[in-house]
């Protein structure tokens, strides 16, 4: 099998198996170190991994959405916490630091 071939079946397998890199690697029979080498060296290869990627992301995040519009309430606190931070749905305090006046530490809790 070419090394063509190994790609375009790791894409596949990839895919397959939702993104997961060792049990990719393992079912075409490369090791990790292959599917890096390939990454950093094949930027045709890289982004048909990122664009899977995104696919599985686009995927996860509309499940999310159906939790949602269920009312699930966990779903709604999680969707909350990581896209309305700046709406104040946050548990971790805004540090905010002035680099040019290093005497001044502002601390705002949200």
């Amino acid at each position: 099998m070419t090394t063509k071939q190994k790609k375009d079946k790791f894409l596949e397998v990839f895919e397959a198996h939702l993104g997961n890199i060792s049990q990719s690697c393992r079912v075409i029979g490369i090791d990790r170190k292959t599917y890096y080498n390939w990454i950093n060296k094949d930027n045709n290869f890289k982004h048909k991994v990122d664009e899977i990627l995104e696919a599985q992301i686009d995927l996860v995040e509309s499940k999310l959405i159906e939790k949602i519009q269920n009312n699930d309430l966990g779903a709604i606190i999680f969707y909350l916490k990581t896209k309305a931070k700046n709406r104040g749905y946050t548990e971790k305090p805004a540090v905010e630091m002035n680099i040019n006046e290093p005497k001044t530490l502002k601390v705002e809790f949200i």
